[in-house]
């Protein structure tokens, strides 16, 4: 429709999840009128995140160093975990101010239609954890809908055997 870095810009935004064709050009045309300090700014922003954001390596929460820092801080405590689907489940619960334990986010969920298998999402090393003997109280906080369901379920049938 438009030519050259316009028309890219669009299509770079259809990509996104959640952004249609209609809501790629809009934001486009926003970022075209916008002042040059204020998409200078957010291009860096973009240039930043892949180089300094990472999962952490305990609950795969995103991170900006090797550790989140709900894993860092010691005075969470250590024996109750707390199993969410995505890093934005867990500001959802933490912003509640009622747990203070640790999370595992699973990176997803269990999804057939998807193709998104228990082997695609951290439940290996959810059990893993488990296995430490560490944990005495797993909270399942997976989406209310079909595939958090599923996963629950999943999850629950793996760790009943261990207590």
């Amino acid at each position: 429709m438009y030519e050259g870095a316009l028309q890219d810009l669009i299509d770079e935004l259809g990509r996104l999840p959640g952004v249609g064709p209609k809501s790629a050009q809009r934001i486009a045309f926003h970022i075209l009128s916008a002042d040059p300090i204020d998409v200078k700014r957010l291009a860096s922003v973009l240039g930043r995140i892949k180089d300094e954001v990472r999962f952490c390596v305990t609950c795969f929460n995103v991170a900006e160093s090797e550790q989140c820092r709900i894993c860092r801080d010691p005075r969470r405590g250590s024996d109750a975990l707390c199993v969410v689907e995505e890093p934005k489940d867990v500001v959802a619960i933490e912003k509640t101010g009622e747990f203070r334990g640790r999370y595992h986010v699973l990176g997803g969920a269990i999804n057939p239609l998807e193709g998104i298998g228990p082997d695609n999402l951290k439940i290996r090393e959810l059990m893993t954890r488990l296995a430490s003997g560490e944990i005495h109280e797993l909270i399942l906080a997976t989406d209310p809908n079909t595939e958090g369901e599923a996963t629950a379920t999943y999850l629950a049938l793996l760790v009943k055997p261990m207590g």
